[in-house]
């Protein structure tokens, strides 16, 4: 029995990443429509912002939580490279980029939004500024053609890392706030918040 050939990587053209800023201005007009705040209220946009239970979390460039969106990128970069066939695998990044603008807009909603406060640690959230929703696609994006790049192994090992180090750091993590937001543990919101 011979073993299948591996699938080669996924390439990112020039009309793939056209498709992807298109569709991140089309995230930005659906969130203006949506009445997000531009950038933060408090009137200026940080590079980083690393306070957690602060006004200033996902109201800036990069925050904790950009390292769960760098791995939406790698997740993203896997289920493409191992789902789509043919000529669809070269619309992979604007099709990671529509969910990911999927999820910010879904994010953005009252829904979630009160999801947030009444199941996470997030309790005075209320949402993201427009400049860190476009940044969190762009850190998804960053994740992905860094998987495109990179062995897997070190793409796991990245994603390990991360989801560790915001752990130890945070008490929060992408696998956290996925469980937290479906399934909500009352001890697991009691130690996040102490």
């Amino acid at each position: 029995m011979t073993r299948p050939l591996p699938r080669p990587p996924l390439r990112i053209t020039r009309p793939a990443i056209l498709a992807a800023l298109a569709l991140a201005v089309t995230l930005l007009l659906v969130l203006l429509a949506m009445h997000r705040p531009p950038i933060c209220t408090c009137g200026t946009v940080k590079l980083w912002t690393g306070a957690v239970n602060s006004s200033d979390n996902s109201q800036h460039i990069s925050d904790w939580y950009s390292f769960s969106h760098i791995i939406h990128g790698f997740l993203f970069y896997a289920a493409a490279h191992f789902w789509l066939k043919g000529d669809a695998r070269r619309w992979a990044l604007p099709a990671a980029v529509t969910v990911e603008s999927l999820w910010e807009i879904l994010e953005n909603s009252p829904i979630i939004i009160n999801r947030y406060r009444e199941a996470t640690m997030a309790l005075g959230y209320s949402g993201d500024s427009i400049v860190n929703s476009l940044s969190d696609v762009g850190w998804m994006s960053f994740g992905f053609w860094a998987a495109s790049r990179l062995p897997a192994k070190a793409i796991i090992a990245l994603a390990i890392g991360f989801e560790l180090m915001t752990l130890a750091l945070i008490r929060d993590n992408l696998t956290l706030n996925v469980l937290m937001l479906v399934w909500p543990i009352e001890a697991i919101k009691a130690w996040q918040g102490g």
